[in-house]
């Protein structure tokens, strides 16, 4: 699983004029499900973002996590982010899950940010064209890859 995480004032997301999901302070998840990802993938980034500090503490440094300040997450669902690019210039999303899995562990990665602690999770509409505003803090974005602590194991 891939997943862009990134610190935010607010953000919504619209699906024909409708708002579907918003948030307060706390991240904008953009997440991309992989061919071969899953449940484990998606307890441990949900694990990973739940205790990711990078929220000021009183003297100014990036030490508190969303846990800590009460915040909320905003999950979309973003298959470009399994784009594949090594050939040519148009993108290859063969290594996307299949539509029906992505959605389930969508959800199920979800779920997981609620189990972690998270007091509030808003999402999108899977496979939807959304309008995402986002009120970036900072601003502070963190790449996330499953592939980096599946290696390690």
């Amino acid at each position: 699983m891939r997943a862009i995480i990134q610190r935010v004032k607010n953000s919504t997301v619209s699906v024909d004029g409708a708002v579907k999901g918003a948030v307060g302070k706390g991240y904008n998840v953009l997440l991309g499900v992989m061919q071969g990802d899953g449940e484990a993938q998606a307890e441990l980034l949900a694990a990973k973002i739940a205790k990711l500090r990078v929220f000021e503490d009183e003297n100014g440094k990036m030490n508190k996590s969303i846990l800590d300040i009460g915040g909320e997450i905003l999950v979309i669902s973003q298959f470009t982010l399994c784009a594949d690019i090594k050939k040519g210039n148009r993108p290859s999303f063969t290594d996307s899950a299949p539509p029906d899995e992505a959605d389930r562990l969508y959800r199920y990665f979800c779920s997981c940010l609620l189990e972690n602690g998270v007091s509030k999770v808003e999402t999108g509409v899977f496979a939807a064209e959304m309008l995402v505003e986002i009120n970036n803090d900072g601003p502070v974005t963190i790449v996330m890859d499953t592939d980096i602590w599946d290696k390690k194991a």
